[in-house]
């Protein structure tokens, strides 16, 4: 079957066909005579794999690494991927706690009213946030949102220099 056609069979784009055949990932086993992609059944079982793979959450880069490899990497990438959402999921759950928290509390900030860092930790300590609990919220806001994450900082009145340090500490354990 031709590109279009393989692409239409699974919801992607030609684009994003051509681009896993230019990282490796997924080539045409053959070409026509007009040198047009021709992809075979097991092209399509092996475009299957990296679908599903990316329904779990995978990068592409890694979905390449596993996709020859012995059975036993793939299930160790699986539950790998497992723990992390496990611990994304705890984060969020993290998250949630201080956010009805604050609601319940009826401190949610209006306009420029600010609270500040001592008020803001008393809060996470209520919510049953532990020290490695408020490391951990750190390291997670710092990984998926920098910015948000310093300006949130700066919005409770930590001094410039305590918040670049904060962030630092948090980009060195998050790798």
């Amino acid at each position: 079957m031709n590109i279009s056609e393989l692409g239409r069979r699974h919801g992607l784009s030609r684009s994003t066909l051509l681009y896993y055949d230019r990282i490796g990932i997924l080539s045409p086993s053959e070409r026509s005579g007009a040198r047009y992609r021709q992809y075979s059944a097991a092209d399509e079982a092996r475009l299957r794999k990296i679908c599903t793979y990316r329904r779990a959450g995978l990068a592409l880069k890694e979905i390449g690494r596993i996709l020859d490899a012995p059975k036993g990497r793939v299930a160790d990438t699986l539950r790998r991927r497992l723990e992390e959402l496990d611990g994304e999921m705890d984060a969020l759950r993290g998250q949630q706690r201080v956010i009805a928290k604050l609601l319940q509390s009826g401190h949610v900030p209006v306009g420029p009213t600010v609270m500040d860092k001592a008020p803001w930790v008393s809060l996470l300590a209520a919510s049953g946030f532990s020290e490695d609990d408020m490391n951990r919220w750190h390291v997670e806001f710092e990984r998926s949102s920098p910015e948000e994450h310093g300006q949130f900082l700066r919005f409770l009145g930590i001094p410039e220099d305590e918040v670049r340090d904060i962030q630092r500490r948090s980009q060195n354990a998050a790798r």
